[in-house]
């Protein structure tokens, strides 16, 4: 594995100047449409998207304006809304404009619908969705542009979202991809693992994505679509557990100086319990 030290080979720099294992540059915002109850804005490299927050809301005045999402629940699968727990129902767009070649999906496109079922399904294991039985919190993620690790941003993203709206949760959940220097058909044992792949590296490399809470090493996504020896798996999992503690202190810092502004605006008061750790 190469050295991160000062005098650096240009050989081994990425395509885009990059080390093996630095991010891209990271832009977050909350609180970017007033009328929703949540929203977040995520930027990794030129992989760019927008999440609103729905909710909790009572099942009834949402039933019916679902086409095309998927649902989960903590208490068992894609259940319709009348356990013990809330419903998390997950829609994805994907913009015309997002990629070079213009391709409009549908809502019922293979792809769309695993980002959405595994998004769904991984949000109902670190939300407290006990404290909202029988109703129902709808997630509206809309992809602006694409440049690879599009599952990492829309679980990322809808963090955001979901803390903006003030859903208890256990902690962050954030994700990073990672990938392998050589392909499965070199059989290279000596590859080294590359962290926050970008589009031309992952139609080339075997790659994964990895979802952790908070800054533990407690893995909640998984996600690997690539044949990869398992010799490299261990190594690719690190990085990207390296990479989502990365994006989990910077999630943190743009969370606490919204909840500066706020304080500084007027908006709450001083001292008023918060969902956030807010050091003033």
């Amino acid at each position: 594995m190469p050295l991160d030290t000062s005098t650096y080979s240009l050989a081994l720099l990425r395509i885009d100047g990059r080390r093996w294992n630095e991010l891209r540059q990271l832009r977050a915002q909350i609180r970017t449409q007033a009328a929703a109850d949540g929203s977040a804005y995520f930027e990794l490299g030129n992989t760019k998207v927008m999440c609103v927050v729905t909710g909790p809301s009572e099942d009834g005045k949402r039933r019916g304006q679902g086409g095309g999402a998927s649902s989960a629940s903590a208490a068992g699968g894609a259940a319709g809304g009348g356990g013990g727990a809330a419903d998390i129902l997950v829609s994805v767009v994907v913009g015309g404009f997002s990629t070079v070649d213009r391709k409009k999906r549908a809502r019922s496109d293979k792809r769309i619908v695993e980002l959405q079922f595994t998004l769904a399904k991984s949000l109902a294991a670190v939300l407290h969705t006990h404290l909202f039985p029988r109703s129902t919190i709808s997630l509206s993620l809309h992809i602006l542009s694409q440049d690879g690790s599009l599952l990492a941003c829309l679980i990322n993203a809808a963090t955001l979202a979901l803390i903006d709206a003030g859903v208890p949760m256990t902690d962050y959940l954030v994700a990073c991809s990672a990938g392998s220097t050589s392909s499965y058909a070199a059989a290279d044992e000596s590859a080294d693992p590359l962290m926050d792949l970008n589009n031309q590296e992952e139609q080339e490399l075997p790659y994964l994505t990895v979802g952790t809470l908070g800054s533990t090493d407690k893995v909640a996504v998984l996600v690997c679509e690539s044949r990869v020896q398992v010799s490299r798996l261990e190594g690719m999992m690190v990085t990207a557990a390296d990479g989502c503690k990365n994006i989990r202190e910077y999630l943190d810092s743009v969370v606490k100086e919204k909840g500066r502004r706020m304080i500084e605006e007027g908006a709450i008061e001083k001292g008023v319990s918060m969902a956030m750790d807010i050091d003033v």
